[in-house]
């Protein structure tokens, strides 16, 4: 007998039709925000190398630190994604409503199995060595600080918690990833340039497209990009431009990126899409909708920043294989 995983797969798989780009039938249920088709052919063994799970909180409940609170996205829903977007790997990423419990992020990866997933988690400093240890043979391949949600936009602070995580890391087979903004990143070049081990920027590196390619700071990313000290994921287009949907303004970004060493670039959905800016008519415990995104285009919108189809199958393949160790 089927499982209820191999039974939504069978299903989605069985049932895609494409009518005028738009996604139909069964799998506008499985994958609702997938709202359009991919434009492109999607190469085997292609990864979307930034997402979250959030599964019932009644078993994974939410940190009481938190600032927003997502609706539930279990990992079903992220396969139902991945089978209609015709990817074949994800790497889950352990988002701030859970502070550093990555119960979450666990149960994703065991779901979709070592086969198709990896992860991200968030430790603190009262996590064990074993514990780590324990990680690493979940499928963890990083570790993330995030910069960002914490508010911590001293540069001088973030450098003690980049060099207390890579304390953490130690000799683990894990990179550090940064959630962050230029005029952080931007002062740290040179420590970021000699850390030993490998540095990923999540969203463009905390970019904002309305400045260009030639706003103060991406200037120091590219330069880390292109000496190989550092990668850069393409996701998040909509926390960088509001000019939805097809975000125009993010393709000089991009561009500049590739420009600067394909090699260290990896594409991202952020699926499923949390709204976790703070609003004052909002408290940490309400519900916070998930912000209305087309997968299907943000996907798409790799083959217009990318146009070059090797150069786009090393970013959705190759370089996640190197970096997660699929």
């Amino acid at each position: 007998m089927l499982s209820r995983r191999q039974t939504l797969a069978l299903a989605v798989a069985n049932s895609l039709t494409l009518t005028g780009g738009a996604v139909r039938s069964a799998e506008n249920e499985a994958a609702p925000t997938v709202k359009t088709s991919v434009t492109f052919a999607v190469p085997p063994g292609a990864c979307d190398c930034h997402v979250h799970v959030i599964p019932d909180p009644a078993k994974f409940p939410f940190w009481s630190g938190r600032a927003y609170t997502p609706p539930v996205d279990p990992p079903d829903r992220l396969l139902a994604l991945q089978h209609a977007l015709k990817l074949d790997r994800v790497v889950i990423v352990t988002p701030s409503v859970y502070g550093t419990d990555n119960a979450a992020t666990l149960d994703g990866l065991r779901v979709l199995g070592p086969q198709r997933a990896r992860g991200v988690a968030v430790i603190g400093p009262d996590t064990s060595a074993a514990d780590r240890d324990a990680l690493v043979k979940a499928g963890i391949r990083g570790i993330r600080v995030n910069l960002e949600q914490a508010g911590v936009f001293d540069p001088a602070v973030s450098a003690k918690a980049l060099d207390s995580a890579v304390q953490q890391i130690g000799s683990r087979p894990w990179h550090l990833q940064i959630y962050s903004r230029l005029s952080v990143i931007a002062p740290l070049k040179q420590q970021l340039a000699a850390l030993p081990v490998p540095v990923v920027f999540d969203h463009f590196a905390g970019a904002q497209a309305a400045l260009g390619a030639d706003q103060p700071g991406f200037g120091d990313v590219l330069d880390l990009v292109r000496s190989g000290k550092a990668w850069v994921k393409l996701s998040g287009a909509y926390r960088a431009s509001t000019r939805a949907p097809d975000y125009p303004d993010v393709l000089p970004l991009a561009r500049a990126l590739v420009a600067a060493n394909p090699e260290r670039l990896v594409w991202g959905s952020d699926w499923p899409h949390p709204d976790s800016n703070p609003r004052p008519d909002r408290k940490p415990t309400d519900l916070a909708p998930a912000q209305d995104i087309d997968d299907g285009r943000l996907l798409s919108l790799l083959a217009e920043w990318v146009p070059n189809r090797a150069t786009r199958d090393r970013i959705l393949v190759d370089n996640p294989k190197r970096l997660y160790d699929f």
